[in-house]
């Protein structure tokens, strides 16, 4: 299922927790050679995880981590504006909607379906917040997958093989998601109002 937790909800679910961090470190050090902390728990974390951010989280059948995505807006501290701003050529992307989104990670036994559940979370998330777009900083490798999703981004900058990227939160793409992730939109919906509650949608 997925899961909508910020931060200060994480001590609620130490197994997820737990074994969320931890993929993070076999992704984002083991795997991808990231210059990246490992505490002594064997978590990987940064200083936007101090942030109070928001997790998307496939949390699996045994209650262990499956994949995830680390939200925050963009109208304060993020990896984009203060690390990575010059893959925007220096423009400082800031918008109350427009929300940062990072370390899109995969366990190492995730299913096939989990990385498509995680993209159909973040157009459940943007569509349900009313936000216009997600920027993101990811290994450049990326864009293929999330094309063959049938959801990449407009990709603003590359370098040294990391990138930023801009989605388009669009109605469609939750369905599409869904069917891509073989979950029911009505299931999706059912998991984003047990964290937030119906969200009143803004027209005009």
């Amino acid at each position: 299922m997925i899961r909508y937790l910020y931060a200060t909800e994480l001590a609620t679910f130490p197994t997820l927790t737990d074994t969320m961090f931890r993929d993070r470190a076999a992704q984002f050090r083991d795997r991808l050679k990231w210059d990246v902390s490992i505490d002594e728990k064997g978590w990987e974390t940064d200083q936007y995880d101090a942030m109070n951010p928001l997790y998307l989280i496939w949390e699996k059948s045994d209650g262990t981590h499956g994949g995830s995505m680390r939200f925050l807006p963009t109208t304060g501290d993020n990896m984009t504006a203060d690390v990575f701003n010059h893959l925007t050529d220096g423009v400082t992307i800031r918008s109350p909607l427009i929300w940062e989104c990072t370390r899109f990670c995969l366990a190492p036994d995730a299913t096939p379906n989990t990385a498509a559940a995680l993209m159909l979370g973040a157009a459940e998330l943007g569509i349900g917040m009313n936000l216009s777009h997600s920027v993101g900083v990811f290994d450049a490798r990326m864009p293929r997958i999330y094309k063959r999703l049938g959801w990449a981004p407009d990709v603003l900058g590359t370098q040294d093989g990391i990138s930023t990227g801009l989605w388009a939160f669009q109605p469609d793409m939750r369905e599409k998601m869904a069917a891509k992730a073989e979950i029911s939109t009505v299931l999706s919906a059912q998991w984003f109002q047990n964290a937030f509650g119906p969200l009143p949608m803004m027209t005009g």
